[in-house]
């Protein structure tokens, strides 16, 4: 089976619409790079090397220093599927952040975003 084209899409092109939503609802670039750095562990000069270097979806979180462990709290639909019934790993990696920049959006405060009660 073919794998989807977001794998191979860079992930350069697809933060800017990541940014964007955050900020049509009033968060920040620095939020929207906090929840990728909760997710994947990159810090901010790595996260940014990464978008410098046009890194594809599926290295994008292959090469991620620290998958967060507490990113299986995460749960709900977003683009109509419910994130944790993803079977396909990247494809679920996928959807957590689209569903951590979709709470980004709605205004969830941070803490609830990052989990951290559950922490």
């Amino acid at each position: 089976m073919a794998k989807h084209r977001i794998y191979t899409s860079s992930f350069a092109s697809v933060y800017p619409f990541y940014v964007a939503k955050a900020e049509k609802k009033g968060r920040t670039k620095t939020e929207v790079d906090q929840v990728i750095s909760w997710l994947t562990g990159y810090g901010q000069n790595e996260l940014e090397a990464q978008l410098e270097q046009g890194t594809d979806f599926e290295t994008f979180f292959a090469k991620a220093p620290k998958i967060n462990p507490s990113r299986t709290l995460i749960t709900g639909v977003v683009c109509g599927v419910r994130v944790e019934d993803v079977k396909e790993p990247t494809m679920r990696e996928i959807r957590y952040l689209d569903k951590l920049i979709d709470e980004l959006a709605k205004g969830k405060a941070m803490d609830r975003i990052l989990r951290k009660s559950a922490s």
